[in-house]
């Protein structure tokens, strides 16, 4: 628990610094990392990132957050990976929600896409106000991270773990049938 509270607590003091920026609508920062690679990054604070955590269009919605500096997080992205080519076509949405540190996202989190090749929607969330978000995506999240949530209209699923491929297909698979 010591371990989780103190990841909140770098995230805050991190994330504080970068308040200053009041612009509450999502944004999109583009940046070229090489000369064939340009990264469109969506930025969110919670407010805009709540709509993706609630769509009821009868697609299966696969949520995972996840940071850069996460050791379980860049384990389990590949399996992510994975299930989002090999389940397009059943009508499943991978979306890694990245909550790296804004001041990172230029030099760390945009070079960490291109390199691991990340091809599902991967967007950001600066929104510093972790006490109130947190309990809103779920009301038993400690905040430690990686956390998936995979949903289907009104029907959710909540994992503050690591996953496995064939877990994640399990779990997937039960928003299928």
């Amino acid at each position: 628990m010591k371990k989780y509270c103190l990841i909140i607590v770098v995230l805050l003091l991190d994330c504080n610094q970068e308040k200053n920026n009041n612009n509450k609508s999502a944004t999109v920062v583009k940046t070229e990392e090489s000369k064939a690679e340009t990264v469109d990054l969506i930025v969110y604070d919670y407010n805009t990132l709540e709509p993706l955590l609630n769509k009821k269009d009868g697609k299966v919605y696969v949520i995972n957050f996840w940071a850069t500096w996460c050791a379980p997080c860049v384990k389990e992205l590949p399996y992510f990976e994975t299930l989002n080519k090999e389940y397009q076509s059943k009508n499943v949405e991978v979306i890694l929600v990245s909550l790296d540190f804004p001041k990172q996202y230029e030099k760390k989190l945009k070079p960490f896409i291109v390199n691991k090749n990340l091809k599902s929607r991967v967007v950001a969330l600066n929104d510093v106000d972790s006490n109130t978000w947190i309990p809103k995506v779920n009301k038993d999240w400690s905040g430690a991270i990686p956390v998936t949530l995979i949903y289907k209209n009104d029907k959710r699923a909540f994992y503050e773990k690591s996953f496995n491929l064939e877990e994640l297909k399990k779990e997937v698979n039960k928003f299928l049938n």
